[in-house]
């Protein structure tokens, strides 16, 4: 609650003090995980978040400062509790170009399934569960708009690590991850300047973008705290020794990634495609998102509008190492009302047809006044058979062998979660 009182008190100061724009919202939420979990005694979980965007101009306009505080209070789960800053810049516009410097959020893409190629800001993975929700991440940017494009460099001061649910957290895997224990190829740590560069340019109906990325990654390899020693015992025993705890350690990597995004709208189609090369952990990979979006309007002589999804998921790193999602379909509906409440539905389903595992993907939300907006989300996993045990988890690590199914190890995490959110 102290949290609160100073987030309140430091918004009120702005306000009547600087007279500076302030507006801001405030969320409770509460998920249902519907199974039991081999390692947490709760299925249900409340959650309280209060956000805010504070907003000055000056020079015409031609500067800005914004600041976005964030705090969370979780229930049951220590690792989502938190205060943090999502954005803290000023942004300094020229006719050619701009300066912006500070906590910032960035993002690149324009595909549903992976977001290959948006690599500057760092996941929030306890946050929400379409783990959409990021970081603000220190940097210097320069833009500079000209016939051939918009030209974007980047100097990323600092690294944020990823977050994992807590010991009481959930969705979690069977074993924990040591967040606290990170390991980093690069001898700053999280202390090294990462570097980006990005060109885009709008050609009638073309969206082109090239990007690339030098630095740490945002997205870890996993390690284990199991010795050779300790694997004899298992193999041995079928158990580890009862004062030992298997963990998973995050590792973070140096590497440089090459992403090209393009989007084309012709006639209610809009293809798109998302595609990286990456190098720097273990063999160099390529993954791609590839797919359209086709949008039906005025069904039936309504307001309803229908976009229809379908995307391929695609990268050719060995299985061990691959996302769940490496050669999967994605089919989705997308429903907007288009009435007073803004009532909107977005329906996904992924599909990987060698496991025949399933995800399946709700959002929606409508307005209940000016003032209040309630979400309903949900996601399911089908056909991903028996979660494995810990040990299970090791030995595979350790022989470098993925699961048949790798969703198993969600299987009992299907979440649903309802949001009420007052804006202010």
């Amino acid at each position: 609650m102290r949290a609160i009182a100073v987030f309140l008190l430091c918004l009120g100061l702005m306000t009547d003090t600087f007279g500076w724009e302030v507006r801001g919202a405030a969320s409770l939420e509460e998920r249902y995980f519907p199974h039991e979990s081999t390692v947490v005694s709760w299925q249900w979980n409340s959650s309280l978040a209060l956000t805010a965007e504070v907003l000055h101009d000056w020079n015409d306009r031609n500067d800005l400062f914004t600041f976005v505080p964030y705090v969370r209070l979780d229930e049951h789960d220590s690792e989502r509790t938190q205060v943090d800053i999502r954005e803290l810049s000023w942004v300094h516009v020229e006719p050619n170009w701009e300066s912006r410097v500070g906590v910032r959020k960035v993002f690149w893409g324009v595909t549903e399934g992976r977001h290959l190629v948006d690599i500057v800001n760092q996941t929030d993975f306890v946050d929400q569960i379409d783990e959409e929700e990021k970081f603000g991440q220190p940097m210097i940017n320069f833009s500079t708009v000209t016939d051939w494009g918009i030209f974007d460099v980047y100097a990323l001061i600092g690294f944020r690590e990823r977050t994992f649910p807590g010991e009481e957290g959930r969705p979690r895997l069977p074993i924990p991850i040591d967040a606290d224990a990170s390991v980093y190829e690069s001898a700053a740590e999280d202390h090294r300047i990462d570097f980006a560069a990005r060109w885009q340019l709008y050609l009638g109906d073309w969206q082109i973008a090239i990007s690339h990325f030098s630095g740490t990654s945002r997205d870890p390899l996993f390690v284990s705290n199991v010795t050779a020693e300790l694997a004899a015992v298992l193999l041995t025993t079928g158990a580890f020794p009862a004062t030992f705890e298997p963990k998973l350690t995050p590792l973070y990597n140096v590497i440089d990634q090459t992403g090209l995004e393009l989007q084309y709208l012709y006639d209610g189609w809009l293809l798109k495609l998302e595609a990286i090369s990456r190098s720097g952990q273990k063999d160099r990979y390529h993954a791609a998102d590839v797919g359209f979006e086709y949008t039906q309007s005025g069904i039936l002589g309504t307001s309803l509008d229908v976009g229809w999804i379908l995307e391929y998921l695609w990268e050719s790193r060995e299985p061990i190492d691959a996302s769940p999602f490496d050669q999967d379909w994605l089919f989705g509906a997308r429903l907007a009302l288009n009435d007073a409440a803004g009532s909107e539905l977005l329906l996904g389903l992924l599909y990987d047809p060698h496991t025949e595992e399933k995800v399946f993907n709700l959002e929606s939300s409508r307005r209940l006044n000016n003032e209040i907006r309630v979400s309903l989300e949900a996601r399911f996993y089908a056909d991903t058979g028996t979660a494995p045990q810990a040990k299970v988890i090791i030995l595979g690590n350790l022989k470098n062998e993925p699961f048949a199914k790798p969703l198993s190890v969600y299987s009992t995490e299907d979440l649903v979660q309802a949001t009420i959110t007052y804006y202010f």
